[in-house]
């Protein structure tokens, strides 16, 4: 998802001083057609006797999709370029790029919990998965389909073919167990192969109870992976027994602060039939996102996590609407 441009500024020493003979004017003489053309002075290359230094100064432009609504969650239109502000690390920067309602492409990862504490809902998400497929995706737009329990497979690789995506949603797997964490780190590492050009967004729509049983990939590495990458998460918890005296309320709260720190967005499904409305959720909000853009500078060898914060600056609508995007990058990232 990004862009670099390479800014090359030749500084040119002044040579030393040297003494120069008085100029003798001579008239001018007619031409006699076999003159050699002289180049006028001010478009000679100037010999300094010292080597041309070059200074490289490198910057990456930084995508922000974002979501504006207001107290009752609805998306909020009509915003304009100089109603915002972006900071990076506490610093301004000048947005460079801005779109409202983006038609920007989308990659996206659909990863479904087939473990055997979902089996009940397998069946409808496949029917919902189908229909988000088939309302979402548009020409541009790419998905990928992973399903995960023991092990993390991915049943369908990038496609914009409707049709490969419902086969594979009828190939889902079941397993004793889940690779929450891994699915996630996962999904992300697909996502980074996919091109940035355009302003690509990066989505990953995730479908569990938040139970991880799998020993291996931890919290803070799904995280990063994801936010190295730019992913959105969108988590559809499904809470079978919302007072099930075993329900995995910690798995639930991780997987909400996934989707905040990443800028996505989580729904509780607390009933089957709630899962096609979660898909629509998702779709609309992001058929419904801005996108601000920045060129922020490479400092060197740089890998840290740089922070990201997007205000309004008017006072007034600061306090009616709610802004969500991702809380930051890492300066290495591609």
């Amino acid at each position: 998802m990004r862009w670099f441009l390479s800014v090359f500024v030749c500084l040119l020493l002044p040579g030393s001083l040297v003494a120069q003979a008085p100029v003798v004017r001579k008239p001018p003489q007619a031409p006699t057609g076999n003159e050699v053309p002289v180049e006028p002075p001010s478009q000679r290359p100037v010999d300094t006797g010292r080597d041309i230094e070059t200074l490289v100064v490198q910057t990456r432009l930084v995508n922000i999709p974002l979501n504006v609504v207001d107290a009752t969650g609805a998306p909020v239109g009509g915003l304009e370029k100089d109603q915002f502000e972006v900071r990076e690390d506490g610093k301004l920067q000048k947005i460079a790029i801005f779109e409202r309602e983006s038609a920007t492409p989308l990659s996206i990862v659909m990863a479904i919990d087939s473990s055997e504490s979902l089996i009940s809902y397998h069946r409808l998400e496949r029917d919902a998965g189908k229909k988000f497929v088939k309302a979402l995706l548009r020409p541009q737009d790419e998905l990928a389909l992973l399903d995960f329990a023991y092990t993390v497979r991915e049943v369908v690789p990038f496609t914009n073919d409707a049709k490969k995506i419902d086969e594979g949603l009828g190939q889902l797997q079941n397993g004793d167990e889940t690779a929450l964490y891994e699915a996630i780190f996962l999904a992300s590492d697909r996502l980074k192969d996919t091109n940035p050009a355009g302003g690509r967004r990066r989505v990953i729509v995730l479908i569990s109870d938040g139970d991880n049983t799998k020993k291996g990939t931890i919290y803070t590495q799904a995280l990063e992976q994801a936010q190295r990458v730019g992913a959105m998460v969108y988590s559809l918890i499904v809470v079978p027994i919302a007072a099930d005296a075993g329900r995995n309320t910690g798995g639930e709260h991780a997987l909400i602060q996934l989707s905040v720190d990443t800028g996505g967005k989580y729904f509780y499904v607390q009933d089957k039939r709630d899962l096609v409305e979660a898909f629509q959720h998702v779709s609309d909000d992001l058929r419904t996102q801005y996108l601000i853009g920045y060129y922020a500078p490479q400092r060197g060898a740089d890998t840290s996590f740089r922070s990201i914060k997007l205000t309004l600056t008017d006072p007034s609508l600061a306090a009616k609407f709610n802004l969500r995007y991702r809380n930051g990058y890492y300066a290495d990232a591609r």
